[in-house]
């Protein structure tokens, strides 16, 4: 197993450390792939025993699984802002900006960028491909 390295810490990136770092993440998409196909199965058979969608629990020698249903409510945006302003409810309505349109906008010289720094933040997320070339 690698040696985790601290912050600041002098560290050489090597042909070594990319493979690994290749071989994990390929054994990583095997292994998924794998969990779901055996999750599939414990819900098929859960489904079997307790009815689709049911909560329900099972033990086979010292492993026991419980399933849990968790309900997440959503609402389609334009039925519902049609149907808020049909019944003048317009205080359930929450304003936000076309962001893509103001993109759009500001590259085009519509508008101008400077006038939206403040309101702007930009997220970056750093993320890595590592692959063995041929």
């Amino acid at each position: 197993m690698t040696r985790p390295i601290g912050v600041g810490e002098a560290f050489e990136l090597s042909e070594e450390i990319l493979k690994k770092y290749d071989e994990l993440n390929t054994q990583k998409k095997t292994i998924e792939k794998e969990l779901n196909q055996i999750k599939k199965q414990i819900h098929y058979c859960l489904d079997e025993t307790f009815g689709k969608e049911q909560k329900g629990e099972l033990k086979r020698g010292s492993y026991k699984v419980q399933r849990v249903i968790r309900s997440t409510v959503r609402y389609d945006e334009e039925k519902t802002v049609n149907k808020l302003e049909e019944l003048n409810l317009s205080e359930f309505l929450v304003k936000k900006p076309d962001t893509e349109k103001l993109e759009a906008a500001i590259k085009i010289d519509l508008v101008k960028g400077k006038d939206f720094e403040d309101c702007k933040t930009e997220k970056l997320t750093p993320a890595i491909a590592v692959k063995e070339i041929s």
